[in-house]
């Protein structure tokens, strides 16, 4: 049996309700599985270019700076060493790949866990439609103060729409995203979650099986 949820306006009114696909909003929640795939997906974004350059590739020459002996200072065989001034580093950082590798499986069930979760908690709105006939950003933020929203908002559409990607460009705790490119790090990463009908059918079609 599809559970139920209210849809509501832009003005936060009730309008009516929604039937939600028990494969995709009524999946039992799994800790662990949705922390090894945020763990992936924030590792996978590390771009591992960092390098720094050991004794061997710094510029100097190798010779010794003098004698091994009875000058009255400490034996030195290069000026290349970590201890010298613009000296190689004696454990230098190399460029790496953090990425790390999630089956598909396993990712779309974080994600219906995850997304239902979310929706268990109270914590996922549904709107009937989002149109903005502007690109001020007082409308959404108009938007966010009748739903109660003061926190993190991750505000999911059907597909990109030039108004509402301006018009939340400038609030810093909203997070826009198309439905076919929402990922579990979005879901878990934000307080509430604004969505509209159109996405929801979306991601039904995408998850459901």
């Amino acid at each position: 049996m599809a559970i139920k949820t209210k849809v509501f306006d832009m003005d936060a009114n009730e309008v009516g309700t929604m039937s939600l696909s028990d494969a995709v909003f009524a999946a039992p929640y799994n800790e662990p599985l949705i922390h090894q795939v945020v763990v992936a997906y924030l590792a996978n974004q590390r771009q591992g270019t960092k390098s720094t350059l050991n004794r061997g590739e710094v510029r100097g020459r190798a010779k010794k700076p003098w004698r091994q002996k009875h000058t009255g200072n400490a034996r030195q065989g290069s000026r290349r060493g970590p201890q010298w001034i613009k000296g190689g580093l004696a454990f230098a950082i190399k460029p790496r790949d953090f990425s790390q590798k999630v089956n598909k499986s396993a990712k779309r069930s974080a994600f219906r866990s995850a997304i239902s979760t979310k929706l268990a908690q109270n914590d996922v709105r549904v709107l009937d439609k989002l149109e903005l006939k502007t690109f001020k950003t007082k409308q959404v933020q108009t938007i966010l103060d009748k739903f109660g929203f003061d926190k993190t908002v991750l505000i999911v559409i059907n597909e990109a729409n030039e108004n509402i990607q301006k018009a939340t460009a400038n609030i810093p705790t909203v997070e826009l995203v198309n439905a076919n490119l929402l990922n579990t790090y979005q879901i878990v990463s934000k307080n509430k979650v604004l969505i509209t009908k159109d996405a929801i059918k979306t991601i039904e079609e995408a998850y459901a099986e």
